[in-house]
């Protein structure tokens, strides 16, 4: 926890949420308690009593809803959704995880968009600045995440690349 500790001060007040897999709510209090975490990114199959939980202890709270097949994404965002306030999406893949810098499909971003109606939305897996705009305007998410796609090998990150990612992200609005 000490590391987590450090990555949350290191933040300069910045919200840092933390990834977890099938912790129980109590678990993860603790751990955001002991590390100063702004909320919780909860992946697995967790009932919605365990965000509503970390909720009402004052953390923000992002579902995650592993996307690959259009005629699911509206069952899984709305099940993610359950307690959250927040819903990111990203590819499941065959072995059933997330993520790893695989792109999600356009139309399974605008899918998701569709099926979280307002409600916050995150886009992740495969965004780089070659990709971000489209990702924009194919959901028009509220949250982009991005690791692999500013890297100039695999854990280093490329400054250049992340400038030119984080300018996308604030200045490009989506077409209409």
């Amino acid at each position: 926890m000490d590391r987590a500790a450090a990555i949350v001060a290191a933040g300069g007040g910045v919200p840092v949420i933390g990834v977890f897999g099938t912790h129980d709510a109590d678990a993860i209090l603790h751990i955001a308690r002991a590390t100063g975490l702004h909320g919780a990114q909860l992946h697995g199959e967790g009932p919605p009593a365990r965000a509503i939980a970390l909720q009402a202890a004052g953390l923000e709270v992002w579902g995650v809803a592993l996307l690959d097949d259009p005629t699911t994404v509206s069952d899984r965002v709305q099940q993610a959704g359950l307690g959250a306030d927040l819903v990111l999406v990203e590819p499941r893949l065959a072995d059933g995880s997330g993520g790893r810098g695989v792109a999600l499909p356009w139309e399974l971003v605008r899918a998701a968009r569709i099926a979280r109606g307002s409600g916050r939305l995150a886009l992740a897996g495969g965004l780089s600045p070659d990709t971000l705009a489209t990702a924009i305007d194919a959901g028009t998410p509220d949250v982009v995440d991005v690791s692999s796609g500013v890297e100039q090998e695999p854990g280093i990150k490329d400054a250049h690349r992340l400038a030119a990612f984080l300018e996308i992200a604030r200045d490009h609005r989506p077409a209409r």
